[in-house]
């Protein structure tokens, strides 16, 4: 299978880095960790922006070794910042036009139409005044630049962290559009843990400038061995298919390999995959079939792992079927109270459903 394969070792002034990872060359590989963690600078190595020690290869094809290094301007990628950039000086359609125009006609891969589309900007393409949009457009805009370079990869370094809730929410479904359309390789920083379980496939976790973990999305979330299993919104990601409407209860039943759930009406036909985030606050465990609940998504279930969280609680780690995960965080009475043991057969409660595509 065609990968990314990095390894850097930089010493700056208050910071060291030293991080290898291997991730597909298809799909959208965020980078995770906190603030100082080193994903930008992780990602600005990648570009080249910053000469570090190391090596790089995308898709067999080496960008750095002790004996190469290819200059920023020479490597086939996109970059989006933080803030949006655009020429201000420049209308809607000359910014996106730029990227185009950098491009020989033989290597253009994405066209003009096709970004459009993708990332809904018809009704802003005759403005002349980048300025003006809202710092949604503006950001969208900047995307559908950096694709029109063809990039072989896409960097994106935090795109939504300088947006507000509402210009956040607005931009979301482009990019989940762009995550099920382009067939190039997203590298995504985020410091923000719903943004990640929305658009991730698969995921490196950083910790002090290191690789802490790295695999598919929904495995390494799971893992309680890390971090990210013990956040308060700490859950599984599920990928699912919309297989039938409830139209009295106004509900829909997407399936997955090990039971279904009843989500809130979708809109979208019967065999659209979707991906559904349950959070592990929302899960509780029983051991005898619930007889009489008011919950409608009950899924069998068997214990793989407990762990402690401090004095008072506990979170528990689910198989449903041969390959999906649920977590689940409880009190540490009531998982004496049942005497929960790995291994045990039990049933797993879902009290919310998050759909995110």
């Amino acid at each position: 299978m065609s990968q990314i394969r990095a390894h850097f070792k930089l010493q700056l002034e208050s910071f060291a880095l030293d991080a290898t990872f291997s991730a597909p060359a298809a799909g959208v590989t965020a980078l995770f960790g906190p603030s100082g963690s080193g994903k930008t600078t992780l990602l600005r190595c990648i570009a080249g922006l910053e000469r570090a020690a190391g090596s790089l290869q995308v898709d067999g094809e080496t960008w750095q070794d002790e004996n190469t290094f290819v200059a920023t301007h020479k490597r086939p990628l996109g970059y989006v910042f933080q803030e949006a950039s655009l020429f201000p000086h420049l209308s809607v359609r000359a910014n996106l036009e730029y990227g185009f125009r950098r491009i020989a006609p033989t290597e253009r891969k994405v066209r003009p139409d096709q970004v459009v589309e993708w990332l809904g900007l018809s009704r802003l393409i005759e403005r002349n005044d980048p300025a003006q949009l809202s710092g949604g457009e503006r950001q969208r805009v900047a995307i559908g630049r950096a694709l029109l370079t063809s990039p072989r990869i896409l960097l994106m370094d935090e795109p939504l962290s300088a947006l507000d809730t509402a210009s956040k929410q607005d931009i979301l479904p482009y990019l989940e559009r762009l995550h099920r359309e382009l067939k190039m390789p997203v590298l995504y920083v985020s410091h923000a843990l719903d943004e990640v379980a929305r658009l991730g496939d698969h995921l490196v976790l950083l910790e002090q400038g290191r690789v802490i973990a790295s695999g598919a999305l929904h495995e390494t979330l799971a893992r309680l061995d890390l971090p990210t299993a013990h956040f308060d919104d700490a859950g599984a990601v599920i990928e699912a298919t919309v297989a039938q409407q409830d139209e009295k209860y106004q509900l829909t039943r997407v399936d997955f390999a090990g039971g279904h759930l009843w989500v809130g009406k979708l809109g979208q036909p019967s065999g659209t995959r979707v991906r559904a985030r349950v959070l592990a606050r929302d899960v509780s465990i029983a051991t005898q079939a619930p007889q009489g609940s008011s919950i409608n998504n009950i899924l069998n279930a068997r214990i793989e792992e407990i762990r402690d969280e401090g004095a008072d609680k506990v979170i528990v780690r689910m198989m449903v079927g041969e390959s999906h995960v649920l977590l689940s965080r409880i009190t540490r009475r009531s998982c004496d109270m049942l005497c929960l043991t790995v291994g045990m057969d039990v049933y797993a409660q879902v009290k919310s459903v998050a759909l995110m595509s």
